[in-house]
């Protein structure tokens, strides 16, 4: 048995380098070499069981990350860990991602990591009661102090100062979850896999740059330089919050989120609800266009200034008309952000 184990790998190894080479994004042909590297505590319930396994060639990654403290790993921790550190990894400043049930309930830029990570758990701390932090700077003293007073399950991040994560380890007596990654970050990750019975989708994990220049207003008011800013932060966001989404964004942070609803009239309802006040003067990105007017009446409701969505509906010219009428700015953007 071992030696059919090894030789498979290789030859599977070889099969995927060849397919490769041709330029193939997706192979005539799946043929997996992963090893199992960790049983998991459990999968998404106790009483199911679950395993963790490597690719060949890994990178800097969720399954290759070292764990320096906390108990032993769920599935859903690792779930949870990667859609926090994929959403970190897709920004070059100080970035800080706080997840809960794989949708982020927080997501913020600043000058400085610690501001980063208290302006994300402050878009919604309700949901981020034992949520999983993503970082994409090394841990420093500041970061470690704004995160120990605050009841999280894990972190994800490049590094951690000594002092910072001597202070992360003091949390939930030990059991909080620190982990680091090692290597280099990359914004590629080739493909992404889910199983479907009785066989396995696969689709590219590439997606297009979102380009100002490409965008196109169409409404009488048009966003300032700042809005437009918002929009790329909050295109960002939502290719990572499920569908049907909505994101509110101001000062390039999230200050609302409605995820994973049935209609999209809900997901503005509840990124409306969750932003309170904050949502006022915000920036609303859609995940797909608006199938009748009922989003944006809701987003005006609470006080949305400019709304980001790809278009594409039939009824485009009524839902421009409601934005008009409610003098909020609308941009479409041509790029859908469906994620399911």
């Amino acid at each position: 048995m071992e030696a059919f184990e090894y030789t498979s790998r290789y030859d599977a190894a070889i099969f995927n380098y060849l397919a490769r080479r041709q330029g193939t994004a997706l192979p005539p042909a799946l043929r997996l070499a992963y090893d199992k590297v960790a049983d998991l505590r459990y999968g998404e319930n106790p009483y199911q069981r679950a395993a963790l396994y490597h690719e060949p060639f890994p990178f800097a990654a969720t399954a290759t990350a070292e764990k320096l403290q906390g108990k032993e790993l769920s599935y859903n921790n690792l779930i949870d860990l990667d859609a926090a550190l994929r959403l970190a990894t897709e920004f070059e400043r100080p970035a800080a991602v706080v997840i809960k049930h794989t949708n982020p309930s927080g997501v913020a830029l600043a000058s400085t990591l610690a501001e980063a990570y208290s302006l994300a758990h402050a878009a919604d701390p309700i949901s981020a009661y034992g949520g999983v932090v993503g970082l994409n700077h090394p841990v420093d003293l500041a970061t470690a102090k704004a995160m120990k007073k605050d009841v999280l399950d894990a972190v994800i991040a490049p590094e951690y100062e000594p002092q910072a994560l001597d202070l992360l380890k003091s949390k939930k007596k030990g059991t909080f979850l620190i982990l680091r990654t090692r290597g280099p970050f990359r914004k590629e990750h080739g493909i992404d896999m889910v199983r479907v019975l009785g066989g396995v989708l696969l689709q590219t994990t590439d997606f297009p740059t979102p380009r100002p220049e490409a965008f196109k207003v169409v409404t009488k008011v048009s966003p300032n330089a700042a809005q437009m800013r918002d929009i790329l932060f909050g295109i960002l966001v939502s290719r990572y919050v499920k569908s049907n989404s909505i994101v509110l964004v101001k000062g390039e942070r999230t200050v609302g989120v409605g995820a994973g609803q049935m209609s999209r009239v809900d997901a503005c309802m509840l990124a409306c609800y969750k932003a309170k006040a904050a949502a006022r003067g915000s920036v609303a990105v859609s995940d797909a266009y608006f199938p009748f007017r009922d989003g944006v009446d809701e987003l005006a409701k609470g006080g949305v200034a400019t709304v980001a969505q790809p278009g594409g509906s039939i009824r485009d010219d009524v839902v421009i008309a409601a934005a008009d009428e409610h003098g909020i700015g609308m941009v479409f953007t041509g790029i859908r952000l469906f994620k399911h």
